[in-house]
């Protein structure tokens, strides 16, 4: 449409109607002139309106999905990161009281052989030093460390600490094919030296070739000159095969160690050796063996024609026609009277 003086004109005239017949709709309220053309328009333009906010009505909630799905992703992440909070925590949970339990029971052990310890924590297994069995814990020469030093937990005889850093060291553990250490065994005090063989068990050669050993005896660590790489008395293993001497001078036993090697946490490294060697002090008490059942005696009695029951030794020890009273003695009745008694005898 052109921008015309005539045009101008129109538009102002139809402004003009529009407003008279707003002031004569409102002027008339429920009874207003137009109320029927009302009605007429809405019957013409309401299914064009309905059909158009039909298609309209997905756009909207497109938008206003699209708006709010800020928020909702933001809801769901800080859910999500609180779950994830509470496992953590759980699982901490879990962990430190692992940790306490371990240092519990490494304290215990090393208060009954008299070691002055200082705790640390496994960091990293299997150092740089090639494919020895090792592991770096986070203590070193700042907490007192020294090379040679005893390495020990809760169950026994973890290894010796072979190269210290300012806050790290290196322990070679027990099982590492060059590991050796001294053993005593257990109430016989025989000697031998035990060496690592990897995941297998340590081999123990005993000094004496004619040792009494037998699987199941334990062994401890001898202790070395002046307490250094070992300390004496720390738990070893236990026996698990003897194989025969064979006259040889020395006897080779199979040991399987305390100290599981490969779930290593909390260790405990000796700065301070005992003032007597503790010997067996440091091993658990032996679980009690059962009792064995204590057989249940018999007694094997025969009955003589005349109804006594005799035992094994030819003795009388009573009489199957005997009816015992109320007290618990033979029948009055019977004593009484023999002719009564001898005819229920007859009788049975």
């Amino acid at each position: 449409m052109r921008d015309t003086r005539e045009s101008r004109l129109l538009l102002v005239l139809l402004i003009a109607i529009a407003f008279a017949l707003i002031t004569v709709d409102i002027r008339g309220g429920e009874e207003s002139p137009v109320d029927g053309a009302r009605q007429v328009a809405a019957t013409a333009f309401g299914p064009v309106e309905n059909g158009v906010a039909a298609a309209v009505d997905p756009v909207g909630n497109a938008i206003g999905a699209v708006r709010d799905s800020g928020d909702r992703h933001d809801r769901i992440a800080a859910l999500e990161h609180e779950n994830a909070e509470l496992k953590t925590k759980l699982g901490s949970d879990d962990r430190n009281a692992s940790k306490v339990r371990q240092l519990d029971t490494m304290l215990r052990s090393a208060g009954a052989g008299q070691y002055g310890i200082k705790a640390a924590q496994v960091v990293a297994i299997g150092a740089a030093q090639g494919f020895s069995w090792t592991i770096t814990i986070d203590a070193g020469a700042n907490d007192g460390l020294k090379r040679d030093m005893t390495v020990l937990n809760g169950d026994g005889l973890v290894g010796r600490v072979t190269t210290v850093g300012p806050n790290t060291a290196t322990v070679l553990l027990a099982n590492d094919p060059d590991f050796t250490v001294g053993t005593r065994l257990e109430k016989t005090d025989e000697l031998g030296f035990a060496t690592g063989q990897g995941s297998r068990s340590l081999a123990v050669q005993f000094l004496n070739g004619k040792a009494d050993v037998k699987k199941g005896d334990r062994l401890v660590t001898f202790g070395s000159s002046k307490d250094k790489p070992f300390v004496p008395g720390v738990p070893v293993g236990q026996v698990v095969r003897v194989d025969p001497s064979g006259g040889d001078l020395t006897r080779t036993v199979y040991v399987q160690p305390f100290v599981g090697f490969t779930k290593l946490d909390i260790v405990g490294v000796v700065v301070q050796a005992p003032r007597e060697d503790p010997r067996d002090m440091v091993l658990p008490a032996q679980p009690k063996k059962p009792e064995k059942p204590k057989p249940t005696p018999t007694v094997t009695v025969t009955v003589q024609p005349n109804g006594d029951l005799v035992d094994a030794e030819g003795k009388v020890v009573g009489n199957i026609n005997e009816k015992p009273d109320a007290s618990g003695s033979p029948d009055a009745a019977g004593d009484a009277d023999p002719a009564a008694g001898d005819a229920a005898n007859e009788q049975e």
